[in-house]
């Protein structure tokens, strides 16, 4: 989301609360769950889930390995849903030109340096930088370059940009700080 006027823009970025990380969890844990009850339900020789009839599956080797996998399976997706409920990675980016500040926040995993918060003044931003790989791993980064700081990525890697969309998006980005763009 994008909230521009003639002297402030602020992008709210999402973080891990996207609709894929919200599906890979729940499937994560609803598969997991289930290869625990089948390895559980073979070690009590009961049927715990009537999908699948536990006579059918030995506890040695069978049920220790489905019950392994649905442990590893439940530690995965706990990983997944504190990411989510943390929102890590989340935060937003603002560029005020009234006040010539630039102040990038991010939240992290829960600890010290929980959040990110960076900021700049306007005047030491040199360039907007644009990083494209292409080939079989196509990314496209966008970079705000820093005097004395070096460079500071403004999107996800994970993100897939088409080359208009980075370009549009460093262009406009680089007008609104007057600053020029760079293509590597």
């Amino acid at each position: 989301m994008n909230c521009r006027s003639e002297n402030l823009w602020l992008e709210l970025i999402a973080g891990s609360r996207k609709t894929s990380n919200f599906l890979w969890a729940l499937i994560l844990f609803l598969g997991s769950f289930a290869f625990l009850l089948v390895g559980t339900s073979s070690y009590l020789g009961g049927n715990l889930i009537s999908l699948f009839p536990s006579q059918q599956i030995l506890f040695f080797p069978q049920g220790v390995v489905m019950s392994f996998y649905g442990i590893a399976g439940l530690f995965i997706s706990s990983y997944l849903w504190c990411t989510i409920s943390w929102n890590v990675g989340g935060g937003y980016d603002r560029f005020d030109r009234k006040e010539g500040i630039v102040c990038i926040f991010r939240w992290g995993f829960p600890g010290r340096n929980r959040r990110i918060f960076l900021r700049f003044l306007m005047k030491d931003i040199q360039s907007i930088r644009i990083e494209a790989r292409e080939g079989f791993y196509a990314r496209r980064i966008l970079y705000m370059e820093i005097r004395g700081q070096g460079a500071i990525p403004l999107t996800r890697t994970a993100e897939n940009w088409t080359p208009r969309e980075i370009e549009k998006k460093a262009a406009e980005l680089a007008y609104f700080l007057r600053v020029p763009m760079e293509v590597f």
